[in-house]
C-alpha cells in the first residue's frame, strides 16, 4: 500500500529527515514511534505533502506521490488525521462529517455516518452539538469519523492516545481493531507503547530524523535495550 525510501525532508536549513524507510502492507497496522521531535509527525506531513520532500521517494499504491499537493495525495485514498484535530468548532458533528464525505472506490463499502456512529456510538448521541463543546477524547473520534467519511484505503492516525483518559484510549484502540478488520490499512505515529503494542502489527522507531530499528511487536517486547536507549523517557 505505502512504500516510502530515503525520505529527507527540511525546514528552513533545519534537516528534520534523512533517509527514512518504511512500509505499510494492505490491511497492516504499523506504528511509528519516538519521543517528543524525533520525527513522527514530519513523516505524516512529508507523505502527505504538507511537508514538502527534498529527497526520496513515496509511492501509494503504486504511484508516486512524493512532491503532488495535498489534495491529490488525498484524492488517491490516502486519509490523514492531525495530532491537532482541527475539527469545525462551529459545525455540528453531522455537518463536520459532510465536510469530510468522498465517493467510495469501486469494491469498498462506503463509510456512512450511521456505520460511524456503531464504531464510535458516544457520537450517535451528539449528532447536531458543535465541535467546540464536545470534548478533547469526542474531538479526536470525531476526526478519525470525518476522515473515514473520505472513504480511504490508508490512514495516517498521528498521536491518536495524546492527551486522552485511558477509558478514551481504550475506545480508540477497539475502533482501530474494527477498521484493521474492515481492510483498512493504518499507519499511526505515537509515544504510548502500550497502546502501539495493543493495535498495531509492526513498529518502526525514528529518533532524531533517523530510522532506528524496525521489526514485529513482539521482536520489539523481546528487545529491552532497543526501547531503553529510543523509547525511555
Amino acid at each position: 500500500m505505502l512504500r516510502i525510501s530515503g525520505l529527507a525532508a527540511h525546514y528552513g536549513r533545519a534537516h528534520i529527515l534523512d533517509d527514512v524507510a518504511l512500509e505499510v502492507g494492505p490491511g497492516e497496522v504499523v506504528v511509528l514511534l519516538g519521543r517528543n521531535g524525533a520525527g513522527k509527525s514530519t513523516t505524516m506531513k512529508a507523505i502527505m505533502g504538507l511537508v514538502p520532500p527534498s529527497a526520496g521517494s513515496i509511492r501509494f499504491l503504486g504511484r508516486e506521490i512524493a512532491g503532488r499537493e495535498p489534495f491529490e495525495i488525498a484524492r488517491l485514498g490516502l486519509g490523514y488525521v492531525p495530532e491537532e484535530r482541527r475539527i469545525f468548532s462551529e459545525l455540528t458533528v453531522m455537518e463536520n462529517l459532510e465536510v469530510g464525505r468522498r465517493s467510495a472506490p469501486p469494491g469498498m463499502a462506503p463509510w456512512t455516518p450511521e456505520r460511524l456512529f456503531a464504531l464510535f456510538p458516544s457520537l450517535g448521541g451528539m449528532r447536531d452539538r458543535p465541535g467546540g463543546r464536545m470534548s478533547g477524547g469526542e474531538q479526536q473520534m470525531l476526526t478519525i469519523a470525518r476522515t473515514l467519511m473520505g472513504n480511504p484505503r490508508l490512514v495516517l492516525l498521528d498521536e491518536p492516545s495524546e492527551g486522552l483518559a485511558p477509558v478514551v484510549v481504550e475506545r480508540m484502540a477497539e475502533a482501530i481493531g474494527v477498521l484493521k478488520a474492515e481492510g483498512l490499512s493504518i499507519l499511526l505515529s505515537e509515544q504510548n507503547l502500550h497502546f502501539a503494542r495493543a493495535v498495531s502489527d509492526r513498529a518502526t522507531i525514528i529518533e532524531k530524523g533517523r530510522i532506528r530499528w524496525s521489526g514485529t511487536i513482539p521482536d520489539l517486547m523481546a528487545a529491552e535495550e532497543v526501547r531503553e536507549q529510543y523509547l525511555s523517557v
